[in-house]
């Protein structure tokens, strides 16, 4: 096999035997040889190298894009002149109160600000989070570096998260320059997903699951106001042996109900845009339950972190549309329209298909 240097070196010396009245005659045809010996040896390199290149160069341009297009589509319907109404719409970021402020968990070292979504891949990231900041400690006081290794039972500890609406507590009036400062100087990111299956994700995990919280707060009122028991059991581990729990359909007209709406939502389902301020908030990336991997990747790679984090691994979802179907069909229409218009600013916002099947049979 020839390397590129022997092969110039056989050029050369060829070359200087030869008469200055034979160079001529001979430079086309050797120059021939070198190209065909050069594509021989070097093609299949030469076309790797370009293949990988474009494709690389490819998916960054569409996930580019993707980000471009999903940023524009918030800042034009957050627009004074845009169709879109909505009464958080219209208010300033200095508006909205603290305690509005506490799913925006910031990590100054890496200069990052993540708003968290509960049913979206929420747990994962906030492991992230904290593998990040290194604020949170083991029992050796060494900090936790793996994702994997935070506790369960920390994560969603919200005592132990750096969040906006404490800052005031150790800042007094200086808290506000200061998230405007992180704000504009730091990279914001959020993860959302299609309202309408978040919806069945936190019924499933909140009352399908034996959560005593849940049951306590939420699941019994359900069951005296919509299930017609006066006096549903004091637990959920005595309603669950009775056979008793509150349905999808007890939990969607808890939604609806105008008692509900006076309150704020629980976490679990009020609106993204109430969570995260998407109208008040510039963000620098926006990710989707829907392409979870796609996104995740791309995400630390803007912030130069995937050599340095693994995100954890997630289950699997079944599609919305086999989950929209199953679970929506003993709902009544008229619930299902009251229930979009409820979360309609969601699905535009992040630009999810209206369900129209589900809403015009």
């Amino acid at each position: 096999m020839f390397s590129i240097s022997s092969i110039l070196s056989i050029w050369y010396r060829l070359l200087s035997r030869m008469g200055m009245q034979k160079l001529h005659q001979r430079c086309f045809l050797l120059g021939a040889v070198f190209v065909t010996l050069f594509f021989v040896f070097c093609w299949d390199e030469v076309r790797v190298g370009t293949y990988l290149h474009m494709a690389s160069s490819k998916d960054l341009t569409h996930l580019e894009l993707r980000q471009a297009h999903r940023k524009h589509l918030i800042r034009e319907l957050c627009s004074a002149n845009s169709s879109l109404h909505f009464r958080e719409k219209s208010i300033t970021f200095d508006q909205i109160p603290d305690n509005s402020l506490d799913h925006l968990i910031v990590d100054d070292h890496h200069r990052v600000i993540y708003c968290y979504v509960p049913k979206v891949a929420c747990t994962n990231w906030k492991r992230v989070m904290f593998a990040l900041s290194q604020n949170l400690k083991a029992p050796d006081g060494a900090p936790y570096l793996d994702p994997l290794d935070v506790p369960l039972e920390l994560i969603h500890n919200s005592t132990v998260h750096k969040t906006f609406n404490k800052l005031w507590m150790r800042h007094g009036r200086l808290a506000r320059p200061l998230m405007h400062h992180k704000l504009k100087n730091y990279t914001k990111f959020l993860f959302v997903r299609d309202p309408f299956v978040r919806l069945i994700s936190a019924y499933r995990d909140k009352f399908v699951e034996l959560n005593e919280y849940y049951y306590s707060d939420f699941g019994s009122k359900m069951l005296q106001r919509y299930a017609n028991i006066s006096q549903p059991p004091t637990s959920a581990q005595e309603a669950f042996s009775a056979g008793i729990r509150p349905s999808f359909t007890h939990f969607i007209k808890y939604l609806l109900d105008p008692r509900t709406q006076k309150q704020l939502f629980d976490e679990h389902w009020q609106q993204i845009h109430r969570l995260c301020h998407p109208c008040q908030i510039d963000y620098d990336f926006i990710g989707k339950l829907e392409t979870l991997d796609e996104d995740t990747e791309h995400l630390l790679k803007i912030l130069g972190l995937d050599k340095h984090i693994h995100f954890p691994p997630g289950y699997e979802n079944r599609t919305a549309v086999d989950w929209e179907r199953e679970w929506f069909a003993n709902i009544s229409l008229a619930d299902r329209r009251k229930l979009y218009s409820l979360y309609e600013t969601d699905f535009k916002l992040f630009e999810y298909d209206k369900p129209e099947t589900l809403l015009n049979e």
